[in-house]
């Protein structure tokens, strides 16, 4: 090859892989994740206006935001996925993880969704353990708690009715107070683990005529209430470090790229 040619392209293409040391690990992954694992607020959240889908939109070639959210889920049961999403060794662990359980917990007893009741002592504590299963997975992990949010309880009796009619149940299976009493309690683990906490019981709740302007039914979130839980979570992200602006491309830019010899952008 003579001085300043390009060499020629590679016979074989072979899938890229992190060098040592890379902040993704050295197990193969281009880029670190974001994980968001919660109930059905999460599950629902790449749905179109979503906020996971906003949020891989603004780490888009910075990281991968990968949705584990379990619809109708509590705490209880989702100690029993921990080892299965988050495992302690063989892979890389999330570079951060968002936490957004409570509205299921804080179902009430003797309605017709008590199944999903955890009673709140036991909410806090489950979710202390899944933090300390997360910091096992790693010490550098950003791990941010979301509290429920609030409950609409007459948007929730609306629903019921369009689907049950005169069948629908007589009392509220969920309360705004006692959704409140579920958001204090994360908000308290998170200060007393020193994790950083969104508060979108509260910060939703600022806004007059939040019952139907964030809640579709009452209880999951309309394209602008998911733009709330997107804002909140991207400045906490940034509080904790993790600027997308700041975070390098997993591959170079294209203006980075000589177009006679683009070999050399990617060694």
């Amino acid at each position: 090859m003579t001085r300043g040619s390009c060499p020629a392209a590679p016979a074989t293409i072979h899938p890229p892989v992190c060098p040592a040391g890379a902040t993704s690990g050295s197990l193969g992954l281009v880029r670190p994740r974001v994980v968001l694992f919660g109930d059905s607020i999460t599950e629902q959240s790449f749905r179109p206006g979503g906020w996971g889908a906003a949020l891989a939109d603004t780490y888009s070639r910075k990281a991968d935001v990968v949705v584990r959210g379990y619809g109708g889920y509590n705490t209880r049961w989702a100690l029993f996925l921990m080892h299965h999403i988050f495992p302690l060794d063989g892979i890389a662990p999330p570079l951060a993880t968002t936490i957004f359980f409570g509205a299921n917990d804080a179902a009430l007893l003797g309605r017709t969704s008590e199944r999903q009741h955890v009673p709140v002592s036991e909410y806090k504590e489950n979710l202390k353990n899944i933090v300390n299963h997360l910091k096992d997975c790693s010490n550098s992990m950003v791990i941010v708690l979301i509290t429920p949010p609030p409950i609409d309880e007459e948007g929730r009796e609306r629903f019921a009715r369009s689907l049950y009619g005169e069948n629908a149940r007589k009392l509220p299976e969920r309360t705004n107070e006692m959704a409140g009493v579920y958001a204090g309690q994360c908000i308290e683990l998170a200060r007393e683990m020193h994790i950083p906490c969104v508060n979108v019981w509260s910060k939703m709740q600022e806004t007059e005529g939040w019952q139907t302007l964030y809640l579709s039914d009452g209880l999951h979130l309309t394209p602008e209430g998911n733009a709330v839980v997107h804002k909140e979570v991207v400045k906490t992200l940034r509080n904790a470090g993790l600027k997308a602006e700041d975070m390098p491309y997993d591959f170079p830019h294209h203006s980075k790229i000589d177009g006679s010899c683009p070999d050399m952008a990617f060694q």
